[in-house]
């Protein structure tokens, strides 16, 4: 991440992702859902707001622990 944002700084960058850690700190995350731009803002204006980004998250963390049993 640190080399990451070493290169980038003062670039712009437009970057997939489904990773959290790969966008948390952007100066700006857009989310897309069907092609249409839904929010707009940084990870934490996103996560007050109550949408699409906040949803991820909060799927995310119920999932982090989760495994299958054998």
């Amino acid at each position: 991440q640190e080399a990451i944002s070493a290169l980038t700084h003062g670039k712009t960058i437009i970057t997939i992702a489904h990773r959290l850690a790969t966008i948390e700190n952007a100066d700006q995350i857009l989310v897309i859902d069907g092609g249409t731009v839904v929010q707009k803002g940084t990870h934490k204006e996103l996560l007050a707001q109550r949408g699409t980004y906040q949803e991820f998250i909060k799927i995310r963390e119920q999932a982090e622990g989760w495994r299958i049993q054998q």
